[in-house]
């Protein structure tokens, strides 16, 4: 079309017109050229010339998703509609597709191909190997899949080999014939309809097809219909309502195609019809959401008496990427719109907006799409025999009242727990903060309340420690969150926390090393500046009062685990005290220290002093004998050796500080095993002890694979050689000391 007409005119024509002789009307003259030009051209002139310069615009031939007459398939009748051409398997097998979330499963499918492919190539025998690795890899997709998060259901929802509409009609059907046409001019591919036989009742089809490879997804337009579609739809609807019909719709789109197009062409009209023609239906209507039900788009053919949706599948009015861009700003809080949104089978089934649950098999319907498809077949046949016994006016009411209970509520009853837990809460009162005063003036309270305790060997007061550990810890936490916004730390803590959720979503992966040096580096960025917060006297003070606290309470925690332990021993000490023999040799010591007149234990004679040692030894050994029931055993090491022990562990200590200071790797599986005990709290699950035994493994093997000091190694041998030699010679004396009372007596 031209965009631009321009004129040039040449000769005597164009010289010696003024603006107001071309602008007469043509009643003065010819096309505008007045009268008097023609007449002085009769006269003097025999030829005039013009010539007229178009420039024409360039355009797309073909406006994408609609039909190009240039390129009509000659082998159809029809000519543009190529598409109407029967839909056959493809010429080649998808290629799998792997989830972000599934490739921990890849490694165990690489194990178990290896193997195969050694017992083939040996022709070894590994078949028990085979099994149990199958066997594991079936228990990993089974954790995997029944612990699904809403995103993760949404992206096996869009999975690119997912059945689509006619995958599942020619498996379910013993008969199908495709309908085209919206008896308007155009045939919608992202639409099909036609009629289908199940277990001998024919039924109208309609449903929303994606493409199962790039080209065929170009022909159907990802799934996203265009009004012609939903024409076409909705004369289906009106045919099955005349003949009988009962009408079964697949719903598998992202939503309406939203161009400039078809808002031409009504979009939204062509969806508010459907709407509105589907309530009045006097046939029974079943939907399956089979993939991604998104907005109007799927509800333009989703009005129905029930809606059956299959495990993985999703239905949503903004899809969570567009809810996050618009809530939070960023499509990268997706994970967390998908959550808020409610918009899995199992959420929208407690809603009751879907009437049930179709299963899939584990690994996704793509994963074995004819059992995927009886499924779907049974759940038809079920909700149908039901919905055929109804008449006419009952179907239509019960279709009114589906969509009309939905929100619905009544004053005056007691709410649902977990409804009410969702609803707007009511405000806290402001609790005024105490002054460090009189936190001050309570500490100390609690401080003399420990003295008298332990003056008067009563037990502390556990339950006022606790109150108070709790209450500084709460302001402690206040204190910081202060610092923190006034610091201007509180946008990147709150940055941090949304990475780290992100993270965490996957049960089965660790956390990025690289968020967790981010994390320890903006920890040391606001210890750092922590000194310049307007408040850091009040949290420095707080801090001081619950180190003190936390002090007194673990030592009077040690002190009542020693308590009933001490007074077993000096019981037992007393009893060997009281032994006939063990009394009268003290006693006839005590005689002899006192006929020797000595003044102190320096002015005793060998003999003696070798008898009082002798008595100490029994006395111990008795007493050794007598704790060990208690699970106490008498140090018999020498100090001197236990002193070389105590340097080696600090020798130790320090090559293991070193090494971990020196290793990235080994830090942060430090750190992820604090966060792992940190988050799994005083009950661990089962899965969280596996995660910190399995931690706690590579922490040790690190460190044993760091340290290679044959120096170390050698001290250890020989403390290990003496120690030994110190108890074998310790024995051998008790034992003579033993046989030697027992020939005396």
């Amino acid at each position: 079309m031209a965009s631009m007409l321009h004129s040039q005119f040449t000769g005597n024509l164009a010289s010696g017109t003024t603006v107001s002789d071309l602008l007469q009307s043509s009643s003065n003259g010819i096309s505008g050229v007045p009268l008097k030009t023609l007449g002085r051209a009769r006269l003097g002139m025999t030829k005039r010339e013009f010539a007229v310069v178009a420039k024409v615009r360039k355009v797309k031939k073909h406006e994408y998703p609609w039909p190009d007459p240039d390129n009509a398939d000659p082998n159809v009748k029809g000519g543009v509609l190529s598409h109407l051409s029967p839909f056959k398997p493809l010429k080649e097998k998808p290629k799998p597709v792997t989830l972000e979330f599934e490739k921990p499963l890849v490694a165990l499918q690489k194990k178990i191909i290896d193997v195969q492919k050694m017992a083939n190539e040996t022709g070894l025998d590994f078949t028990d190997q085979i099994i149990s690795l199958e066997n594991k890899y079936q228990q990993a997709l089974k954790d995997l899949y029944t612990h699904l998060t809403p995103i993760q259901r949404v992206n096996i929802a869009r999975h690119p080999n997912r059945p689509t509409c006619l995958d599942h009609i020619f498996n379910i059907t013993e008969k199908f014939v495709e309908l085209h046409g919206d008896r308007g001019g155009y045939d919608d591919p992202a639409i099909i309809t036609g009629l289908g036989s199940i277990n001998g009742r024919s039924y109208m089809f309609i449903g929303q097809q994606k493409g199962r490879n790039t080209k065929e997804n170009i022909m159907r337009n990802f799934g996203m219909p265009t009004p012609h579609g939903y024409r076409k739809a909705l004369r289906m609807m009106y045919y099955a309502d005349h003949h009988g019909f009962p009408i079964v719709t697949f719903i598998d789109t992202p939503g309406a195609y939203a161009d400039l197009k078809s808002e031409e062409l009504g979009q939204g009209e062509a969806i508010a019809h459907n709407l509105r023609t589907m309530f009045g239906l006097k046939v029974p209507i079943v939907s399956i959401v089979m993939g991604e039900g998104g907005s109007g788009g799927a509800l333009a053919i989703g009005c129905c008496n029930k809606m059956l949706m299959l495990e993985n599948a999703v239905f949503y009015v903004a899809s969570p990427e567009a809810c996050a861009a618009i809530l939070w700003k960023t499509a990268k809080a997706s994970p967390k719109a998908a959550e808020k949104l409610k918009i899995t089978a199992t959420e929208l089934t407690k809603l009751q907006i879907s009437d049930g649950i179709i299963p899939e098999p584990l690994g996704g319907a793509h994963a074995d799409p004819y059992w995927t498809s009886q499924q779907i077949k049974s759940a038809i046949v079920e909700s149908m025999d039901e919905l055929l016994k109804m008449d006419t006016e009952e179907l239509l009411k019960h279709r009114m009242l589906k969509y009309r209970k939905l929100g619905g509520f009544q004053e005056g009853i007691p709410q649902d727990p977990i409804k009410k837990a969702h609803m707007k809460k009511t405000e806290k009162t402001v609790v005024p903060r105490p002054d460090n005063s009189e936190l001050e003036g309570e500490v100390e309270k609690l401080k003399e309340q420990i003295l008298k305790a332990k003056k008067s060997s009563a037990a502390p007061p556990d339950s006022g420690m606790n109150e108070m550990i709790d209450k500084l810890k709460e302001e402690i936490d206040y204190e910081y969150s202060v610092a923190a916004k006034s610091l201007g730390f509180k946008d990147k803590i709150v940055m941090l926390q949304e990475e780290f959720a992100k993270a965490r979503n996957s049960k089965d992966q660790l956390i990025q090393p690289a968020l967790l040096d981010k994390m320890q580096k903006l920890k040391d960025e606001f210890n750092q500046n922590l000194h310049k917060a307007p408040n850091y006297e009040s949290l420095s003070s707080k801090l001081g009062m619950l180190k003190e606290v936390s002090t007194a309470k673990s030592l009077s925690e040690k002190n009542k685990e020693a308590s009933p332990l001490q007074l077993e021993i000096q019981k037992k000490y007393k009893d060997i005290l009281d032994q006939p023999d063990i009394k009268q040799k003290i006693e006839a010591l005590k005689a002899e220290i006192k006929n020797s007149g000595a003044s102190g234990v320096d002015n005793l004679d060998q003999g003696l002093k070798e008898k009082i040692g002798q008595v100490k030894k029994e006395i111990e050994l008795e007493l050794a004998d007598a704790l060990e029931p208690l699970g106490v055993r008498v140090n018999k090491v020498p100090v001197s050796v236990k002193a070389k022990v105590d340097e080696l562990n600090k020798e130790s200590n320090k090559i293991i500080k070193d090494v971990i200071s020196s290793s990235s790797e080994l830090r942060s599986k430090i750190e992820l095993l604090k966060i792992e005990v940190a988050s799994a709290g005083a009950t661990p699950s089962t899965e969280s002890k596996n995660k910190m035994q399995a931690l706690q493994q590579d922490i040790k093997q690190g460190i044993e694979k760091a340290i290679n000091s044959s120096a170390l190694k050698e001290k250890f041998e020989q403390i290990k050689a003496e120690i030994a030699e110190a108890i074998e010679s310790s024995e051998e004396a008790n034992e003579s000391f033993v046989s030697a009372n027992t020939g005396e007596s």
